[in-house]
């Protein structure tokens, strides 16, 4: 009973210490958390849209030597890199790689583009956090008409 009750008290322990994971850990379930932000990787503010929300979720992959070409997000994302490592590209000269194993928020409202100068595939799980009926990726042109 009381090796019970100390692990009673060191479960607890842990889960107060633990920054309000989406699922707790215990003998069957491991959690690694991968990111917690309120900003974007360039230090903007992550702030929804409004509309009715709508999550989307893809897996995008960039062959070798590819590139997305210049884009931006209109809503709050997230990509977790699975294969490969890429480089993301901002406008104003900053540089941001982004290898296996890592996740982050992404760009918002800013032009970007991602480069693969890997020999293999880059692979990523992007999830967005958009609004239904509206598109989540404009071209860099698209953008431009749009005025942002």
């Amino acid at each position: 009973m009381k090796k019970f009750l100390l692990g009673v008290v060191v479960g607890v322990v842990a889960l107060l210490s633990v920054d309000a994971l989406a699922i707790y850990a215990n003998q069957f379930v491991k959690v690694t958390p991968l990111l917690k932000t309120t900003a974007s990787w360039d230090g903007a503010a992550i702030a929804y849209p409004a509309g009715t929300a709508e999550l989307s979720a893809m897996i995008v992959e960039l062959a070798p030597g590819g590139e997305t070409g210049w884009h931006l997000h209109t809503v709050p994302s997230v990509a977790m890199m699975l294969e490969g490592e890429i480089e993301v590209h901002l406008k104003d000269g900053r540089i941001r790689p982004f290898k296996q194993g890592e996740a982050l928020a992404e760009v918002i409202h800013t032009l970007h583009n991602g480069k693969n100068r890997g020999k293999s595939p880059a692979k990523m799980a992007v999830f967005y956090a958009g609004v239904e009926k509206e598109t989540m990726t404009l071209t860099e042109a698209e953008a431009l008409l749009k005025g942002l």
